[in-house]
């Protein structure tokens, strides 16, 4: 039921700067493209300078070892070139979703204590109304560039770019502790107010070694594109820290990843690795724009948020020929610690540990559960956050000494890989028997009238727990009460009869979050 860690790498040294080893690392890589946005290209050699620069620039403003910087950027250059030179100084950054509105980006301007905002142009006004919900000042640094259809920065707030320019780039990086804090990352705030999760530079190394090169099987000669966005832990493993660990080019896509944009990044740039999530799969799939084979250079995907359906990876197989390593992950543990392997890919569940990495399913009691019994997930490896800030409560509730408490419900199949079962607190007790939503969604997704679904438990008129299904159609379908019924029939057919939903509602759409992941508190 666990892996054992004896597969780990070597430990980074005890006096570690990532930044500064990431830079070093690539300066043989000087003239080759590290970025590509949506306006320039970057070269590793003009990376490690706009780092070294931007390290210059947060002394100018004062800002001290361990002081924490709010990061509000979107996906250009400019993310790599501050998050990089923070670490380079020292100085620790705050990375924050620029869809956030205004009364979260306050949130976490005073929960973080962060002494200066970097923000794309786009979203500076929110910064500012944040800004002034809290009564405070805290200098903003905008970061423009008008020939990607951003505005131009403000007139009273400093340019970025004129800032670089200005700038000295810093010889040496500060002599950080691997454990020291690096960075940190807000979580999704299912279960109250956005946690910032503390993590270290030694975490970004235990993430390239055991993940990105032992598992994805990352290259020099690769070219990245993510769909999700930097300012989340998969994104920027994806987009940032792994591509750069191993020298190889990323593309960055400032706007929203649809399929048509999505397609079009990776035909014109001849993408060979992408990181998308299961909705976009789905979407990309059922796409018109849907590209041949041919078209693109995909030699792997990977996908994590949510649980892959087992038809999504097959079909996308099918038609492209490369497979979709779906995996586990989250930002307390910085990235994927479950997933499926190059070659060894079994559709319709999560894989195995990552090397390096152990899991254990238990019960309530924190007892393991018997071998092809439900659990909740339990974690144990290197890349753990340190912390909660500022919350002693949720820290003590989650890390258990060296393992962490995800959250998440599996079973173990004979083969030794994982299936997912839904989260801990999703779970169902109908007719005093648990259900699983995602069980029911699975099922629903093999008819062939559903393009999407999603499952909740809501009372009834009796105040019994009974399963309702939100379904979207395929085009050339109709959701109606012959449909539902159907489909309540389909179900049946497939799992135990008390787990069929009681009723199937149609919708245009799913409400989800800026992952693509479904948003089931506004189904319920």
């Amino acid at each position: 039921m666990a892996e054992g860690l004896a597969a780990q790498p070597s430990p980074p040294p005890e006096r570690y700067n990532f930044a500064a080893a990431v830079l070093a690392s690539n300066e043989p890589r000087a003239a080759k493209v590290a970025y590509v946005d949506d306006a320039r290209e970057l070269s590793y050699d003009a990376l490690a300078d706009r780092a070294r620069r931007f390290a210059s620039v947060l002394a100018s403003e004062g800002l001290r070892p361990e002081e924490r910087i709010l990061v509000v950027l979107q996906d250009t250059i400019d993310l790599p070139t501050v998050f990089l030179g923070a670490l380079y100084a020292g100085v620790v950054p705050v990375l924050v979703n620029t869809l956030l509105p205004a009364a979260d980006i306050a949130y976490m301007l005073e929960n973080s204590r962060a002494r200066l905002v970097v923000a794309s142009a786009a979203v500076v006004a929110k910064v500012k109304e944040a800004q002034a919900s809290l009564g405070t000042t805290v200098p903003v640094i905008v970061s423009s560039t008008p020939d990607v259809g951003r505005p131009p920065s403000p007139p009273l707030e400093p340019s970025l770019e004129d800032l670089l320019a200005r700038a000295t780039p810093r010889v040496d990086a500060e002599r950080t502790h691997a454990d020291d804090a690096a960075f940190w990352l807000y979580s999704s705030g299912s279960t109250g107010r956005p946690k910032g999760t503390v993590h270290t530079h030694a975490n970004i190394h235990w993430t390239v070694e055991l993940y990105a090169k032992r598992t994805l099987g990352l290259r020099e000669d690769d070219v990245v594109f993510s769909a999700a966005k930097l300012f989340f832990a998969y994104g920027l493993g994806n987009a940032l820290t792994f591509p750069l660990s191993v020298g190889a080019t990323t593309i960055l896509m400032a706007e929203r990843p649809t399929p048509v944009a999505v397609f079009e990044r990776l035909s014109l740039r001849r993408a060979t690795v992408f990181c998308g999530v299961p909705t976009l799969f789905l979407a990309m799939l059922a796409s018109k724009e849907l590209p041949a084979r041919d078209a693109l250079a995909l030699r792997v995907c990977t996908s994590a948020g949510e649980t892959l359906p087992q038809r999504v990876g097959e079909a996308f197989t099918a038609h492209f020929g490369c497979e979709i390593l779906d995996g586990l992950g989250s930002t307390e543990m910085l990235h994927i610690y479950l997933s499926n392997r190059p070659g060894e890919v079994v559709y319709g569940t999560t894989g195995t540990p990552v090397p390096g990495y152990a899991i254990e399913l238990r019960d309530d009691e924190g007892q393991r559960v018997a071998d092809g019994q439900l659990g909740d997930l339990y974690v144990r490896g290197p890349s753990a956050a340190l912390l909660y800030w500022r919350d002693r409560e949720r820290t003590r509730a989650t890390f258990l000494g060296p393992w962490l408490r995800t959250g998440d419900r599996y079973m173990q199949l004979s083969s030794g890989h994982y299936r997912y079962a839904g989260r801990s607190d999703d779970m169902l007790k109908v007719s005093g028997q648990y259900v699983a939503p995602v069980e029911v969604e699975l099922a629903l997704q093999e008819h062939e009238a559903v393009l999407e679904a999603a499952v909740v438990g809501r009372l009834d008129a009796s105040g019994l727990i009974r399963v309702f299904a939100f379904v979207v159609v395929r085009a050339g379908h109709l959701g109606d009460d012959a449909l539902a019924t159907a489909l309540q029939a389909f179900v049946k057919g497939r799992l135990a009869p008390h787990k069929y939903p009681r009723e199937v509602v149609f919708l245009d759409e799913l409400p989800k979050t800026a992952t693509g992941k479904i948003q089931r508190f506004k189904l319920r």
